[in-house]
């Protein structure tokens, strides 16, 4: 309350409520809880539709041991498809491929990474296993996987509908020099497969749809449908 002379003022109810220490604690608890509890408490996204099941396949892995659909039952997997003489867009796929391995670790084992080959007749189980120890290839999460062309074809064409071309020539440059090389079409997409071997997603290789992948594989993984 203020007094001037002649004239008795009294504080607003506002005033007496900014002036309150409680008032002050209480400001403080709510703005910084506020944003805790609309985190907590903010919706998920919808899970991600099945989009079709991939047809049971056995390959060859870098061991030259049997393995396939089998084998990720149970596992979240991420598939990609390469070849280890690739000029072209492997590389890049492979440092790619080589983050996100970083990345699932904190996932748990039931997560795997599997880059199918599309170059039977160069990549054998010898030339991936080679190829995956220059890779640091972790062997109990991502898996490298050849067989004959038949087989490779039917599993990537067929079952992750996804494009595997024909070896075809390429005339490159290598330390200033021409070579002959050898290119093959192929996918350069990630496809996203849950434990029950259906495909949930396909994703670009660009930073931010790998961001998004490794945010679908979290969600995934931390969801109720496999429980």
């Amino acid at each position: 309350m203020t007094t001037v002379v002649g004239y008795v003022r009294r504080n607003t109810f506002f005033e007496k409520l900014v002036a309150s220490k409680l008032f002050w604690f209480l400001f403080i608890a709510f703005t910084f809880s506020y944003p805790i509890y609309k985190s907590i408490n903010r919706e998920l996204p919808p899970p991600l539709p099945k989009l079709y099941k991939v047809p049971e396949y056995t390959l060859l892995n870098s061991f030259n041991k049997p393995f396939g659909s089998k084998d990720l039952n149970g596992k979240i997997y991420i598939a990609g498809f390469a070849f280890t003489s690739c000029p072209t867009t492997c590389p890049a796929l492979m440092e790619k491929m080589d983050q996100i391995q970083k990345r699932v670790r904190g996932l748990g084992t039931n997560i795997a990474l599997v880059t199918f080959t599309v170059d039977p007749e160069y990549d054998t189980p010898e030339v991936l296993f080679k190829f995956a120890r220059k890779r640091h290839a972790n062997p109990y999460v991502w898996s490298f996987v050849t067989g004959t062309e038949e087989q490779l074809s039917k599993t990537i064409i067929d079952g992750f509908k996804v494009p595997m071309g024909k070896r075809e020539p390429i005339t490159g440059n290598v330390d200033g020099e021409e070579v002959s090389l050898i290119d093959i079409a192929h996918s350069e997409k990630f496809v996203l497969v849950d434990w029950n071997g259906y495909v949930r997603k396909y994703y670009e290789t660009d930073k931010h749809s790998i961001n998004q992948m490794m945010i679908d594989v979290g969600l995934l993984a931390n969801s109720n449908e496999n429980k």
